[in-house]
């Protein structure tokens, strides 16, 4: 029953939009904002503030339609990624890039004709991308990721970087995130997203940060793509993270107070389009404790906790213990969030959880909840449990 109903939502998020919602129904827009911080005390100790804004509507991330068809229709394109992230990839110093992820061939025998038949493809697309973006990219070289490195340099999910990929790689002066990010959104973004404000708010004011970078990916799906425009900040760990019970502000990470939704969804009740999430990971194993806003309440269903009352703003734990803690806080019906209610601790008395019975009504509503933080969350860094 569970697995008809995941397929009966999911062809209901792709039918939802923007345009349909003016009641107060609950409703899920293409466009999502999400904010996230990392604290990774045991593999690379720094901290990784970033705010992502993404669309499957390329009315409102904008991309001519020939170009997001042609890499679609593809079949053997993964992604165009576009960054100034330092070492996008094995040889490229003080350099921007576009890297386009090639899906293998098996016809391809040996490296030279992986090599050969990336590029040949890549190649019929760099021109288009170029033009499209403003860009003067050349190609530097094919590379077949063995390993992680560059997942993890670019905080991108496998599909863009990862173990096996190929990717045909093509360089350009290196660009300063501030005037870099400045120029893709305002060419990328639709005129009602950057007059809503909101995250996109905030990221300028992140991008403008001494060693902060940006991405912008096109992901090919079945019928549309995934378009993401990604601002990040890696910054040292800090004493303070060091002590055994921290008291955790993840507003302070952004040098703000509240945050913002954006205006863009004041059309409708959307309360799952904008998600903060953090991540901590530890060497020792923690707990979440002294949660100073709310808790809201879920149900574990295939191992997920799911939220139930997603009208209320409050944070989700999952999992609340271990040396990997993972938090969301969603909005619910409110503009806006402040710090105060955003604090907590690790260390001390676990919290309590709540038992409570869900009916079949709203699990729908759940399985969206849960495939819209998925979305949002889909280009930022993973970190396997």
């Amino acid at each position: 029953m569970l697995k008809i109903i995941l397929i009966i939502a999911i062809i209901g998020i792709a039918g939802i939009s923007t345009n349909y919602a003016h009641s107060q129904e609950i409703g899920l827009a293409t466009f999502q904002e999400s904010a996230q911080v990392i604290i990774d005390k045991k593999i690379n100790f720094e901290s990784i503030t970033s705010i992502t804004l993404s669309s499957s509507n390329i009315q409102e991330i904008i991309i001519p339609t020939e170009l997001e068809q042609k890499i679609r229709e593809s079949k053997r394109i993964q992604a165009v990624v576009i960054t100034n992230q330092n070492n996008c990839t094995l040889g490229v110093y003080d350099q921007s890039c576009i890297i386009i992820n090639i899906e293998r061939s098996p016809e391809d025998k040996g490296i030279f004709a992986i090599q050969d038949n990336t590029r040949e493809i890549a190649d019929s697309y760099i021109d288009a991308v170029n033009r499209v973006f403003d860009t003067n990219a050349k190609f530097f070289q094919v590379y077949i990721h063995t390993n992680d490195d560059t997942n993890q340099a670019l905080d991108t999910s496998g599909i863009i970087s990862g173990s096996g990929t190929i990717s045909a790689v093509y360089t350009m002066p290196m660009e300063d995130t501030g005037s870099m990010y400045g120029k893709l959104s305002s060419m990328l973004l639709s005129k009602s997203i950057r007059d809503g404000g909101g995250f996109y708010d905030n990221a300028k004011i992140l991008s403008m940060k001494q060693n902060a970078k940006m991405s912008f990916s096109i992901t090919p799906l079945e019928s549309k793509s995934l378009l993401q425009l990604r601002v990040s900040v890696n910054s040292p760990i800090t004493s303070q993270m060091e002590k055994v019970t921290p008291k955790i502000n993840p507003l302070e990470f952004f040098n703000i107070e509240n945050l913002n939704r954006s205006n863009y969804f004041s059309s409708g009740n959307y309360p799952l389009n904008s998600i903060f999430q953090i991540v901590i990971i530890s060497n020792d194993e923690t707990n979440v404790s002294d949660v100073k806003g709310d808790i809201i309440p879920t149900q574990k269903i295939d191992g997920m906790e799911m939220p139930i009352e997603i009208a209320k703003k409050g944070w989700i734990f999952d999992p609340q213990r271990g040396e990997t803690i993972q938090g969301k806080f969603i909005f619910g019906e409110n503009i806006s969030i402040n710090e105060n209610e955003m604090k907590f601790s690790l260390g001390g008395s676990n919290l309590q959880s709540k038992e409570i019975e869900l009916d079949e009504s709203i699990v729908v509503i759940i399985i969206i909840t849960i495939v819209s933080i998925g979305a949002a969350i889909f280009y930022l860094k993973g970190y396997k449990k």
